[in-house]
C-alpha cells in the first residue's frame, strides 16, 4: 500500500493506515514485535515486572528509545518520580535529547519541564493539540518525528541526586519507506537570565536548509514593573537583513490573548490563564501561593509560560530562518525597553544536515529564580 504516513484526522479514521505499530517503554525497550511485558514481578509472569527505569544516577544518560527505520515517532508519554519542594529544579536538571538516523549531535535539545511547556521547573496543566500535560506532570507530546534510519532518544540527569523512576512510553510506526520531500523534527532551548536593554530576544537562530517552524513555547520572568507584554515577534526568513518579513503586534497577541488578558475582579485588574489547541497562557505564578512562595521567606518575581502552535500557519523558509521577539513595556507615560529573564522553546522542522546546536548552558543558569 502506497500511502502517505502523514495523513490523519477524525475524517481519515475510516481509511487503513500504512505501516506496523510498535511501542517502546522499559517492559520492551526495543520496541520488539511480540515481546511486551515478558517482565516477571513476584505477582509472577508478564505481570507488571519493569514498568520503568529506576534509579537513573546524576551524570547518567538514560537511552528511552534506539529504533531502525524507517518510521514516524507518533506520541510520548513521559514522567518521573514527584519529588518535594527541595528537589524542585528537577525538571530544569534533566536534559531530553533526539537524534536521528546517524547524527552524533542532538536535533532536540531541552530541559524536559520546558520541551512540554512546564518552564520553571514546576508543573501545570497543558491542553493543545501537539503538547497535552495531565495530572499529575503527565507529559505527552504528538509532534510526528519521522526518522529514516535510525531514532534515539535519551535523558540525561543532571540533578544532584538519582532519579528514582522515569516511566515512559514511545508509540511509533514502521514504513517501508517515508515521503521524499519529509523534514525531521527539531526543537531547542535558550534562557537569557537579563536581556538586553533596546536588544531583542533570540528564539532562534542559525537554521540553514528548508523548512517550517512550528511553534515556540516562551518562559518569561518579569524583572520590572509595569505591563510587559508589547514586545513584537519578529520572523526573519530567507535572506532578510535589518527587518524581518512578519512582524507581530505584541506578546500578548502573538500567544492569541488581547488586551493584557485582563478582566476586572474585586475591583482590582487579573490576568487570566487560558488553554486553547494552538496557543495558550497555561501558567501564571502569582496565581498559586505555593509556586509564588516555595520556601519560608523567599519571594520569586512573577513568572508566566506561554505557548504558541504554527499547525494551520507554519512559517515556511526555503534558505534561512530567525525568530526574536522585543521586551518592551508600557506605563503611564507610554512605552519603555525593558530587561526581563526569558527562556523559550523553538520547534521546527528542516532537512537535515542541521547546523550543530551551542552548548546547553550550566544547570545552575538554567535554574529559575
Amino acid at each position: 500500500m502506497n500511502a502517505n504516513p502523514f495523513m490523519g484526522g477524525l475524517s481519515a479514521l475510516p481509511l487503513l493506515k500504512p505501516g506496523s505499530s510498535r511501542a517502546i517503554n522499559a517492559e520492551n525497550p526495543r520496541g520488539e514485535k511480540g515481546k511486551g511485558g515478558m517482565a516477571a514481578s513476584h505477582l509472577g509472569p508478564s505481570r507488571k515486572g519493569s514498568p520503568c527505569i529506576r534509579d537513573v544516577q546524576p551524570g547518567a544518560t538514560a537511552t528511552l528509545a534506539e529504533v531502525d527505520g524507517p518510521g514516524v515517532i507518533e506520541h510520548i508519554w513521559i514522567t518521573v518520580t514527584d519529588r518535594t519542594d527541595a528537589d524542585c529544579y528537577v525538571l530544569r536538571d534533566l536534559v531530553l535529547r533526539m537524534y536521528w538516523d546517524d547524527e552524533t549531535v542532538p536535533s532536540v535539545e531541552s530541559p524536559l519541564g520546558d520541551f512540554f511547556c512546564n518552564g520553571f521547573a514546576r508543573g501545570c496543566i497543558v491542553n493543545s493539540v501537539p503538547i497535552a500535560v495531565n495530572p499529575t506532570r503527565g507529559f505527552n507530546s504528538y509532534f510526528p518525528m519521522p526518522f529514516r534510519r535510525k531514532a534515539k532518544i535519551t535523558i540525561e540527569n543532571q540533578h544532584e541526586a538519582p532519579i528514582p523512576a522515569l516511566f515512559y512510553q514511545i508509540d511509533y510506526c514502521l514504513h517501508d519507506e517515508l515521503p521524499e520531500h519529509t523534514a525531521y523534527f527539531h526543537a531547542l532551548w535558550r534562557r537569557q537570565r537579563i536581556t538586553n536593554k533596546a536588544e531583542d530576544y533570540v528564539i532562534l537562530d542559525g537554521v540553514k536548509g528548508s523548512g517550517h517552524y512550528v511553534g515556540t513555547y516562551m518562559a518569561l520572568t518579569t524583572l520590572e514593573r509595569y505591563w510587559w507584554g508589547e514586545g513584537e515577534i519578529k520572523m526573519y526568513i530567507d535572506g532578510d537583513g535589518d527587518y524581518p518579513t512578519i512582524c507581530g503586534t505584541g506578546t500578548e497577541d502573538y500567544f492569541g490573548g488581547a488586551w493584557s488578558f485582563a478582566t476586572q475582579k474585586d475591583g482590582r485588574t487579573v490576568e487570566n490563564t487560558y488553554c486553547t489547541p494552538y496557543m495558550g497562557y497555561p501558567y501564571y505564578s502569582r496565581h498559586d501561593d505555593t509556586v509564588h512562595n516555595p520556601y519560608h521567606n523567599d519571594d520569586v518575581p512573577p513568572m508566566r509560560g506561554f505557548y504558541r502552535w504554527h499547525i494551520p500557519d507554519p512559517i515556511r523558509f526555503r534558505q534561512d530562518l530567525k525568530v526574536t521577539i522585543q521586551q518592551i513595556g508600557v506605563y503611564k507615560k507610554g512605552l519603555f525597553e525593558r530587561q526581563d529573564d526569558v527562556a523559550s522553546v523553538a520547534y521546527w522542522y528542516q532537512t537535515e544536515p542541521h547546523r550543530p546546536f551551542e552548548p546547553l548552558i550550566a544547570k545552575e543558569e538554567r535554574w529559575p529564580r
